[in-house]
């Protein structure tokens, strides 16, 4: 713990208390959990790090940057350890220490872990791609872990003011690691829809904050939703055009319909590893910050944000499962369009246990369903995304008919990836996919959502048969090479970092299919 005066005159006493001064005027005396605020610090410390080292190391040495930032990740994974034994919370009011800024309790640290994990196997993808693009590596790792770190802060963050700086800090970064391909007209016009989507939600969401303050008169979630229990009548509008405002932002980063349509273009036209950071990290900064809002800031106005979130997650589940339909084998359509349009619909049924905590009379089992569903989700497409970036070395248009046969070349990825799939689709051997789905659905139905339990049941069924189409075609025979072809050319050898990759993550789904229970339990930890 490090004591910080703030302000005043006086002295301070040994044990951090603030003593008075000699005219009577207490000094203000702030203490900072440095163990409580280490992920989000140590990210944002190597990125800084990086930044420095790639002004002074010649270009035949850029490499070690990457590993560098690997090295940071997994020290910000290691500084979780401590935070696991209890809640810590920084940044109190002087006069409130119950109302804090910042908290690492149970649910900040799973969704940190998250955050982590899923940035560093992110840095495992972007190894090779960088050397072999030519991508400019010290920007790549400092944008990727300056994201990472606002990720990291956001699950934490217990003012809207910090949840704002928090979400912006996460997406500024990845407006710049989508065009971070100069020259390349998708990936530059990828970042343009990235940025100005994501610009006007958030000054919609920043209309919605200053409503709410406006309201209110604090910007601390637990006083916020002190005030919104007994709220002035003649404010009541204005509060609840606040709460529904706010939302705004978070539903576009979780991209939920009608906040979705970013998702497609972004996705083909970012570099793969950062497409795959967006579907994971990405989600998990707007998941976050919609619990953290609905249920500790606005839990008394479930009224409003409840009926709002159940119809976003019929809708989102809806949008992209039928998209997704579209993508097929025989019409050169793209891997990674069905893979966003698969995320749009995952993010449907994330959406189904938030919307059910405005109407359970146990919203912590329902959150908890919805933190268990994002650990499972973010290993499995991790793990998608990772063997689709093996087939693009070979395929760079990544169809998804570059993937037959590869059961024949690599029949350990095609293994992999066809469990990928399955467990995205809810089926065995992927047990962790289903027992993941019945727990999201049962989240609906002990909430008296029946209506909305159907409709996901209906869009699983769907989604069913374009896992499975993708999956047989990793089965089939590969195609004769036309009469007169020269022979293919050698199978080149797969990096370490995107073997290991694949490997983290088929291990994490085949543990958890094994024993469910494991993250059924971890995540009902995560309770606010």
């Amino acid at each position: 713990m490090m004591t910080v005066l703030a302000a005043g005159a006086g002295s301070a006493a040994a044990d951090g208390t603030a003593t008075p001064a000699a005219g009577g005027v207490a000094r203000l005396v702030q203490t900072v959990d440095w163990v409580a605020i280490a992920p989000p610090t140590l990210t944002a410390l190597f990125a800084l790090i990086v930044l420095v080292a790639d002004l002074f190391l010649p270009e035949r040495r850029k490499p070690v940057l990457g590993w560098i930032s690997v090295a940071g990740l997994v020290l910000a994974g290691l500084s979780l350890l401590p935070l696991l034994k209890g809640d810590r919370t920084t940044f109190c009011l002087t006069g409130h220490p119950e109302v804090c800024s910042y908290a690492a309790d149970h649910f900040a640290v799973v969704i940190q872990l998250l955050v982590i994990g899923g940035a560093l196997l992110t840095a495992l993808l972007s190894i090779n791609p960088i050397k072999d693009q030519k991508l400019p590596g010290g920007e790549f790792w400092f944008l990727l872990l300056s994201s990472a770190a606002g990720a990291a802060l956001l699950p934490a963050s217990r003012d809207l003011a910090t949840l704002v700086i928090a979400l912006e800090v996460a997406s500024l970064p990845a407006f710049a690691l989508v065009g971070i391909r100069r020259g390349d007209r998708l990936s530059s016009e990828a970042a343009l829809k990235f940025f100005l989507s994501s610009v006007t939600a958030t000054a919609v969401m920043l209309l919605g904050v200053s409503f709410v303050y406006a309201a209110t008169g604090s910007l601390h979630l637990a006083q916020v939703a002190e005030a919104l229990t007994h709220p002035d009548p003649q404010l009541d509008i204005l509060a609840k055009a606040g709460v529904a405002l706010t939302l705004v932002g978070f539903a576009f980063k979780t991209a939920a319909a009608p906040f979705h349509f970013w998702v497609p273009d972004t996705y083909v036209g970012a570099p793969l590893p950062v497409a795959a950071y967006l579907s994971v990290v990405g989600k998990a900064v707007g998941f976050s910050g919609l619990i953290v809002v609905t249920v500790q800031a606005f839990p008394s106005y479930g009224d409003v944000w409840g009926p709002v979130l159940a119809v976003l997650a019929a809708l989102t589940m809806t949008v992209g499962n039928v998209a997704a339909l579209r993508q097929r084998p025989g019409r050169a359509h793209s891997a990674v369009r069905l893979l966003a349009w698969s995320s749009v619909g995952q993010a449907g049924y994330l959406l189904v246990p938030i919307a059910s905590a405005a109407y359970a009379d146990d919203a912590a089992h329902a959150i908890g369903s919805t933190v268990a569903y994002a650990l499972m989700y973010a290993a499995v497409n991790l793990g998608a995304f990772a063997v689709a970036a093996l087939v693009a070395r070979t395929h760079p248009a990544n169809r998804i008919a570059d993937y037959r046969g590869l059961y024949a070349s690599r029949p350990l990825y095609a293994l992999a990836l066809g469990f990928f799939l399955l467990c995205l689709a809810g089926l065995p051997p992927g047990i962790i996919g289903l027992f993941a789905k019945v727990t999201v659905f049962s989240a609906a139905v002990d909430a008296g959502l029946a209506w909305l339990a159907v409709v996901m049941a209906v869009n699983v069924v769907i989604a069913l048969y374009y896992y499975l189409q993708w999956t047989a075609v990793l089965f089939r025979a590969p195609e004769a090479a036309p009469e007169g072809e020269a022979a293919p050319a050698a199978r080149p050898r797969i990096p370490a970092a995107l073997a290991t990759a694949v490997g983290l993550t088929a291990l994490v789904g085949i543990v958890l299919s094994g024993a469910p229970q494991l993250v059924l339990r971890f995540a009902s930890g995560a309770l606010l």
